[in-house]
């Protein structure tokens, strides 16, 4: 083993109580910036030092970002993430710090920890791994235990599984470490090291959100600390990445399972706290082959420092925490993705006028453009909604008329369309047309297109391919219609007078496709629709079981029958926030072409 791990020792006497200051950096990464991760990552590990703290964790996969994805399969990137990580290991001087990385294994550390050079280490298997940083030297790696490999979880496909798991003194407190995944079911690798004497465990994070996971998930912490008797230091990542919003949330539990500290959702932040960790008795279970004890230090870098106070953030409920959700993940999907300004159609209507607000709240009104293209069937009201709501918003606003192109699409098709009745195919002409128009103005001025469609929409097909669902990134991709009207009335509720405009919320819902037309002669009301799409899509419910529940065989077998036959439409939407426990996208995987029928 080579010198820079520490000393191994066998089992120790007990210790006298002691305090522990512990740091959780929760910051928001971006996968694939190796050189900005680190910096960033040392920008905490300063700040932590300046205030004693003893230990300081950082979310999981710091280095690379969460999640990397086929990145792993690239052996220079493993390479590179492990230079990145070689290049910060000096600069954690005073201070003890766990940091996210790819390693690639104990067998294979004399060609990763020495000159990494041009050899094909493709065929050696990589690990998920926290990096255990001493005063300046590497004095160890975790390797993750437990792979989730289910929802958008994909971890089998890249990594290798461990069994060994390791137990470290410092500042004479015993702390286990371990990742995300590791602590979310009973058993090893948490109860092991508890039961090898740990009495903090550090755990490192990156839990996408869904709205309720935050509540499930503090109380499955606290169940682990009290089963285990430890503190548990939970800390989670915070930003978008591509579909996903990691919300932070990182904590700290004690052994009673009270949370004794609590970060802010959806912003980057240093919590530190001092954990007054109680004397400790004999051991019940050695380090054996199982557990390996690692003593970094048996005092503080900083002694007698002033006591500091734990902070517990507030917490955001309901729609006010699906909105930060929404507003986070837009803001980082543009900003890591290089854009600076977005644009929208604005119809007057409920989705594109709370797309609107999250694109304001996220980047900035002054980057926001609002474009309104009305037709032979826009309706006065609607204009006037649009425009009102871009004026309270403060985002630019102008009006593109389609009548003369629709005019000219209709010239241009009728010989073909000669002899057959106006349907569908003539209503979608106007989605169309407006698509191309928004695509000119966002390929002319490089603005992304935010498109405005909800999940009801897309779960049953009600939208048009080449049209409404164009764009770049999908805000409400899903949120079911019927949260996107509370979201709205939440968002006018945080302002002292309302940004969208009552008569949007009120009216009925509406594509303005036709004279007269109305959401609701397509598809059952809104209210009876979403509740049988989340057993559906998000619970994968039988037909037979949502109408055990109560529902109309009818309505549930056409819904199901709307869901299955628009798999194909889905596949060709933009990427959106997930803020529900199955969204649709890498969360569920349904073939295209299938004859399997569940209605």
């Amino acid at each position: 083993m080579p010198e820079w791990y520490g000393d191994s020792v066998g089992d120790t006497l007990s210790r006298m109580a002691k305090t522990l200051r512990v740091g959780l950096a929760q910051i928001n990464t971006t996968v694939g910036d190796l050189d900005g991760n680190v910096r960033k990552a040392l920008e905490y590990v300063e700040r932590a030092r300046v205030l004693g703290v003893d230990i300081v964790s950082f979310p999981e996969l710091t280095v690379t970002g969460y999640p990397p994805e086929d990145l792993l399969l690239r052996a220079q990137f493993v390479k590179d993430n492990v230079e990145a990580l070689q290049s910060m290991v000096g600069q954690c001087l005073g201070i003890t710090a766990v940091i996210g990385f790819v390693d690639r294994g104990e067998h294979a550390r004399s060609l990763i920890w020495g000159p990494v050079g041009a050899t094909d280490v493709s065929h050696i298997p990589i690990y998920n791994a926290a990096a255990v940083i001493h005063d300046g030297r590497l004095a160890h790696v975790y390797h993750k235990e437990r792979l989730p490999n289910y929802g958008v979880f994909d971890e089998a496909r890249y990594f290798e599984a461990d069994r060994h798991c390791e137990v470290y003194t410092v500042a004479g407190v015993d702390v286990g470490v371990n990742i995300c995944e590791d602590i979310w079911y009973p058993g090893d690798p948490t109860e092991a090291q508890g039961k090898a004497g740990a009495r903090v465990i550090v755990n490192i994070n990156g839990s996408p959100y869904h709205a309720g996971k935050r509540k499930f998930r503090e109380e499955m912490l606290a169940e682990r600390a009290r089963d285990y008797g430890v503190f548990v230091c939970y800390t989670n990542q915070v930003g978008g990445q591509d579909e996903l919003v990691f919300d932070g949330g990182s904590m700290v539990i004690a052994p009673s399972g009270e949370v004794v500290a609590r970060a802010g959702m959806f912003e980057e932040e240093l919590l530190v706290v001092d954990l007054a960790v109680e004397e400790l008795g004999a051991r019940s279970q050695g380090p054996g082959e199982r557990i390996q004890h690692f003593v970094l230090s048996n005092i503080p870098f900083l002694p007698n420092k002033p006591p500091i106070e734990a902070r517990i953030a507030p917490e955001p409920e309901g729609e006010g925490e699906v909105y930060g959700a929404l507003v986070l993940g837009t803001r980082d999907y543009l900003h890591k993705s290089g854009f600076e300004r977005a644009v929208l159609a604005l119809s007057g209507g409920i989705d594109s006028s709370i797309v609107a607000a999250i694109a304001v709240d996220a980047i900035g009104a002054e980057n926001v453009h609002g474009v309104s293209m009305p037709s032979r069937y826009s309706s006065e009201g609607s204009l006037k909604d649009a425009k009102e709501l871009a004026e309270n918003l403060g985002i630019e606003f102008r009006i593109i008329p389609i009548e003369p192109a629709h005019e000219a699409f209709e010239e241009m098709l009728a010989p073909a369309f000669g002899g057959t009745e106006p349907g569908v195919a003539e209503e979608n002409l106007q989605s169309r047309i407006r698509a191309n128009v928004i695509l000119a103005l966002s390929n002319k001025f490089g603005w992304i297109v935010l498109t405005t469609g909800n999940k009801s929409e897309l779960a049953t097909g009600y939208a048009t391919l080449a049209g409404d669902m164009v764009g770049g990134f999908a805000v409400i991709k899903d949120v079911p219609k019927t949260l996107v009207y509370r979201l709205a009335r939440w968002r006018n509720s945080q302002d002292a007078r309302p940004v969208i405009p009552e008569a949007v919320i009120s009216k009925p819902p509406s594509a303005e496709l036709r004279p007269g037309q109305l959401d609701a002669d397509s598809l059952p009301p809104y209210e009876v629709l979403d509740p049988i799409l989340e057993q559906y899509v998000e619970h994968d419910r039988s037909v037979q079981e949502i109408v055990a529940m109560g529902y109309d065989y009818a309505t549930v077998a056409r819904i199901a029958q709307m869901v299955d036959r628009n798999e194909y439409k889905r596949r060709q939407a933009p990427p959106g926030v997930k803020i529900t426990p199955k969204a649709f996208g890498r969360d569920r995987r349904l073939p295209m072409a299938s004859r399997y029928r569940a209605w």
